[in-house]
């Protein structure tokens, strides 16, 4: 291994954190993926779940 590789990138910074937390902190049902390549974030993915009750399809024949 090259001492390159050994060497920790700076990719967490203030914006990435805030990102997150206001991703994270905006989901109600789901999860918010970090997408990391060669040790650098390259992708932040949220991913959010909607529950729909019985009230709102009180026959359940479909939309």
């Amino acid at each position: 291994m090259t001492a390159n590789r050994l060497q920790r990138p700076t990719a967490w910074n203030s914006d990435i954190e805030r990102l997150v937390k206001e991703l994270v902190s905006s989901v109600m049902f789901g999860t918010v993926t970090i997408i990391i390549q060669d040790g650098r974030i390259i992708q932040v993915d949220r991913n959010e779940k909607i529950r729909i009750s019985k009230s709102v399809h009180q026959d359940w024949s479909g939309i």
